[in-house]
């Protein structure tokens, strides 16, 4: 896994969804410093002590913010009614950054 590879699939994205992704990847890094950055499953991921603790990913209508946590999405129920979600994902607008909260 390598910063590269993920450089690489943000420079692949068309705008904004390259600019709502970097402000996602510079909040996970903000909470997980020393996580190694790479791509997992085709996605930009996370991996903290070799297993992958979140990852993000770019599709056609909106953006995924995948915590690769069974319990982060159930726990931060309340603060996330105004987003689709699904059991492993948060899904948000191309345009729209989540919170960094």
């Amino acid at each position: 896994m390598t910063v590269d590879e993920v450089d690489a699939y943000l420079a692949g994205l068309e705008e904004p969804k390259r600019t709502t992704l970097e402000a996602l990847r510079r909040s996970i890094l903000a909470v997980v410093p020393d996580a190694e950055e790479g791509i997992s499953y085709g996605m930009p991921a996370f991996r903290v002590d070799g297993k992958v603790v979140a990852g993000f990913a770019a599709f056609k209508n909106h953006l995924a913010y995948l915590p690769h946590s069974g319990e982060v999405l159930t726990v931060l129920a309340e603060h996330l009614t105004e987003y689709e979600r699904t059991k492993s994902s948060l899904h948000f607008p191309i345009d729209e950054p989540l919170p960094d909260d």
